[in-house]
Order: C-alpha cells, then sequence, then structure tokens
C-alpha cells in the first residue's frame, strides 16, 4: 500500500493575518486541504477531495462568497485533486473509492471530479446534510456540490475497538487496513480516517482540531482565534472537547504506532509529505 499525501486547496485566511505560524499569534497563516492518495489492491482511494475544479471557474459560486473572502483559497487548477491524481500517473476512473470525513465544502467540494467513485461517511453525516436540524446546519453544507447525485456509502457507528476508540469500522470493498474512526464533535457524524500503511498507522483526523498543538504532548496551543474559530463551527461541544482528549491520550501513549493529523495543518502536511518525523 502506497499512500500519497495531497494539499487539494491551500488557504490564506484574511491575507495569513490572524490565526498564526511560525511567527506568533498574528504571524503568518497558511492551512492546506490534507488529502490521501492510497493505492490499494482494490484500486484508488482518495481521503478528502479539496475544494474541487468548480472553484476554478467560480470560486464565489461553489465555495460561497464569504469563505472566499474569509479564507483566500488557491483556486488555481494544479492544486485539485483530480489534477494531481493524473499527475501521479493515474485517469478519473481509477480512483474507484472516496472516503470523506465529514461533507463541509473544503472537503466534499471535490466529490464532483470523482463522479464513478463510491463515497464512504458516516450515516450521521450524511442526514445531516439530507435532513438538518435546525437552519445552522442547513446552511452549513453546500447542495450544489452534490447536485451529481454521488454514490453514498453511508455507515452506522458500529464497530470494533481500536487504540482506545469504540465502534471503528472496515468499509466496503475496501482493504481492512482502511478504517473508519468516529469524532464527532465538528459535524454531528465526523469521522477519522485510519489507514495501516505496514509500517505504522496514520490517522486522518479531519477537522477534529485545526491545529498541532491541540494534540503534541507539551506543546502551546493553537493561535486563540483559531481555537475561537474551532467553537464557532462546532455541532457538538461535549463531543468535540471529549474526541480531542482521546486524540492527545492516542498521541502520547501510542504517537510510535499511530501518526495523527488534522485537515488543515500545513506542518504537519510538510512533515508527511517530505517524509519527515511527524511529531
Amino acid at each position: 500500500m502506497r499512500v500519497h499525501h495531497l494539499d487539494c486547496g491551500t488557504m490564506r485566511p484574511l491575507g495569513g493575518r490572524f490565526v498564526g505560524g511560525a511567527g506568533g499569534p498574528f504571524g503568518r497563516a497558511e492551512m492546506v486541504c490534507h488529502c490521501l492518495l492510497i493505492e490499494t489492491r482494490a484500486g484508488l482511494v482518495l481521503v478528502e477531495t479539496g475544494i474541487g475544479t468548480p472553484a476554478v471557474r467560480n470560486a464565489a459560486g461553489w465555495l460561497g462568497a464569504g469563505f472566499v473572502t474569509m479564507m483566500k483559497p488557491d483556486t488555481h487548477s494544479a492544486g485539485s485533486a483530480v489534477h494531481q491524481v493524473k499527475a501521479l500517473g493515474h485517469t478519473v476512473e481509477d480512483v474507484r473509492h472516496v472516503v470523506l470525513t465529514h461533507l463541509d465544502l473544503d472537503h466534499a467540494g471535490g466529490l464532483v471530479d470523482f463522479p464513478h467513485a463510491t463515497v464512504h461517511v458516516y450515516a450521521r453525516e450524511l442526514d445531516s446534510f439530507l435532513s438538518p436540524r435546525d437552519a445552522r446546519e442547513r446552511k452549513r453544507y453546500r447542495a450544489g456540490q452534490f447536485a451529481h447525485d454521488p454514490r453514498w456509502n453511508p455507515y452506522s457507528e458500529h464497530g470494533e475497538p481500536w487504540f482506545g476508540f469504540e465502534a471503528v469500522r472496515e468499509l466496503d470493498g475496501l482493504p481492512p487496513e482502511i478504517l473508519l474512526v468516529p469524532l464527532a464533535g465538528h459535524t454531528r457524524g465526523h469521522a477519522g480516517v485510519a489507514v495501516d500503511t505496514g509500517s505504522g498507522w496514520l490517522l486522518h483526523a479531519g477537522d477534529s482540531y485545526f491545529h498541532r498543538g491541540t494534540v503534541e504532548t507539551g506543546a502551546r496551543p493553537g493561535p486563540p482565534l483559531l481555537r475561537g474559530f474551532e467553537t464557532l463551527v462546532q455541532a457538538e461541544k461535549h463531543a468535540r472537547l471529549a474526541n480531542q482528549r482521546r486524540l492527545r491520550e492516542l498521541v502520547r501513549e501510542h504517537g510510535e504506532e499511530v501518526t495523527v493529523f488534522s485537515a488543515h495543518d500545513a506542518v504537519e502536511f510538510r512533515r508527511l509529505r517530505d517524509g519527515a518525523p511527524a511529531r
């Protein structure tokens, strides 16, 4: 099994002024859309899809004017998941499966570029889109990103234990080395995706946290405004905080076996892309 780390939507929030980076709490900010392309015996598996090629033609229409203004996404076609898949010598049809942590626009925006793929997601997450429980949830998802009628394969949150997490499950048609991990909080049906590379596990934690300081032992927490943004966009506060505690425990107790990373931390992405130690 071979895993490629792809950034499918670099973002520089508010011009890079407010969430911080190496320069401190108000240093230059950069966020990524960290996707995985996994070569398996069942074909290619894409974990997350980034913002998608329609954003190249009409970023505000595809992602929303507010998101574009605030997050300043890079919408060049070369950064799209489909372009990077082709650059690696594959075709769109080679991507037979897409696994999503959740359906937010910067994670599912590229689904339309892989219309033949089966899309694996928790049923609670799909229900949040199809039957939103309130106005806030209704506004969260971009209906146009799913107008092509994706081939959904939803899952209940039942399964087996895995490194202290319960209800972790295998996915239909995929090797047992790829697992769906319940990590609700950011959205109701938010998931993590665990991948056994043969030399250790990767856990793509999606938007369970935004900054590596949330889970790294002894690290400084993320910038205050970024932590505030996490709270602003959460669906279930207590679940989010509980799962962050579990992720910290996982890193502390099993960090040699499991590499945990989030969807948007640019430092975590570069460590993994460049083959450097994750922690």
